[in-house]
């Protein structure tokens, strides 16, 4: 009983610490290619080096770490072309979810795509990509949950953490959040209509379109408060 009630506590602990660690590199907390000091963190979540090393094997399983042997824990360097290749895998799986969605959409779902969508033409009015970004998050997740098909989400999740900082950049280019709200606004559109093919299609575009303004040469966009990515929350 003792081992399995340790086993239990040492889990749960386990499980929070990765919950708190990604969130840390979700919000931009470390740069690309920052290397993370194993006992730093111990002390600032008051646990053992044990712990963090377990937790950081997982998030380098899943992408936002790297490990590299007699050197430490280092956060992940993605470039354009590895990006370029999630940016293509994630428009299938985008284009996937919103012809499910168009196949048994509700009127509570597009009440809820609408009302993000009003407040994401907010935050173009007021230029805000700190405001922009986490309802962006929140309406494409909205379409992956509405799809109903667990896999496909958690496919997609996983790639969007991995992408988070070049998402945001994409953003920041060739008119990205007016464009990217345009784009929007023709997928749901489309899903209002059942129509599977155009939401397929609109969807499927709209992140091909996010991937050719990932390449564009940087830009400041006013409303931006800093060069880290804006607190990501509860990031599907």
């Amino acid at each position: 009983m003792r081992a399995e009630l340790e086993f239990l506590q040492n889990h749960s602990l386990t499980s929070v610490l990765r919950r708190e660690l990604e969130s840390l590199i979700l919000s931009g907390e470390f740069a690309p290619g920052e290397r993370l000091n194993e006992n730093s963190l111990a002390t600032r979540f008051s646990v053992s080096r044990g712990p963090i090393r377990e937790v950081c094997r997982a998030l380098a399983e899943k992408g936002l770490l790297e490990l590299v042997p007699n050197r430490g824990v280092f956060m992940r360097r993605i470039d354009e072309e590895q990006a370029a290749e999630l940016y293509d895998v994630r428009a299938g799986l985008f284009a996937s979810a919103a012809r499910l969605l168009a196949t048994k959409v509700t009127a509570a779902h597009i009440s809820e795509l609408e009302r993000l969508l009003d407040r994401m033409e907010e935050a173009v009015a007021m230029h805000s990509l700190d405001a922009y970004y986490p309802l962006n998050l929140e309406f494409h997740d909205s379409i992956l949950r509405f799809a109903g098909n667990g896999r496909l989400h958690k496919a997609y999740s996983e790639l969007v953490k991995e992408l988070h900082l070049f998402r945001e950049r994409a953003l920041l280019q060739g008119g990205g959040l007016s464009v990217s709200n345009i784009e929007h606004r023709r997928i749901v559109a489309a899903l209002r209509n059942g129509d599977a093919t155009a939401a397929m299609e609109a969807a499927f575009l709209h992140v091909l379109s996010g991937k050719s303004r990932m390449t564009l040469p940087a830009a400041a966009v006013p409303g931006h408060s800093s060069g880290n990515a804006p607190d990501t929350g509860d990031l599907a």
